[in-house]
């Protein structure tokens, strides 16, 4: 990294980002060795996902020159985490019964920060000359979380039907998955609402709200995106 900014003192969340990352990066390294040992191929390609998220700052930085805020990246660490190593690894799908629930409500969420996220940039880009209402970003933010959910669906259909696995959590009294696919995309739905109306509302009133902050970080961090 280059600029003033790298000599000044980390914040809080920058601290918390840092140790957190060390932290997972012992324990999903010591679990990518064990499975390796072990030949199990499966959770070894899900913990090995799980380390390509934790060096997503360095590659975005390097390949594309954008430096990602302490806050995205972390929050994106803790859902794999909890969706991949914890829930897939080390069975909480099946041990907790909500487990599946929150995180794909968490999901809707992140998604949608996103794709709120990725249509501001395009909207206040010198690159690109388009200029969109608040209503159509929110909009986009909400239909691209909801499609990145229903491509999760997808992808769980797929792999259980390929590698006889249960991501669709089929039960004895559901066994082709419906209802617990329903309720993934409900809840991912709901989250994604959530996030794109306290979007408009920002766009709107600039009023605060809880990613505002994460936002102008961003553009702090990429001024070179933003024409203002």
């Amino acid at each position: 990294m280059t600029g003033n900014t790298d000599h000044k003192k980390p914040d809080r969340i920058t601290r918390v980002h840092l140790w957190v990352g060390r932290i997972l990066l012992i324990v999903v390294g010591l679990e990518w060795i064990y499975l390796l040992t072990e030949s199990q191929w499966l959770s070894l390609f899900v913990v090995s996902l799980l380390l390509i998220v934790l060096f997503i700052p360095i590659i975005f930085r390097k390949r594309l020159q954008v430096d990602i805020p302490a806050e995205f990246h972390l929050t994106a660490v803790i859902f794999t985490f909890a969706a991949l190593y914890l829930g897939e690894v080390q069975h909480f799908y099946q041990r907790v019964w909500w487990w599946d629930i929150g995180l794909h409500a968490s999901a809707g969420l992140i998604m949608g920060i996103f794709g709120f996220l990725l249509i501001y940039i395009l909207n206040e880009s010198k690159r690109i000359d388009i200029h969109l209402t608040s209503g159509f970003i929110a909009l986009f933010a909400f239909t691209f979380a909801v499609s990145i959910g229903t491509i999760w669906e997808i992808l769980e259909f797929t792999i259980d039907h390929t590698f006889e696995l249960n991501m669709q959590k089929q039960m004895m009294d559901d066994p082709s998955g419906l209802t617990d696919t329903m309720w993934d995309m409900i809840v991912n739905a709901g989250g994604a609402f959530i996030i794109s109306m306290s979007g408009w509302m920002y766009l709107k009133s600039a009023k605060n709200y809880f990613v505002r902050e994460w936002i102008k970080k961003f553009i702090e961090k990429n001024p070179r995106l933003f024409s203002r």
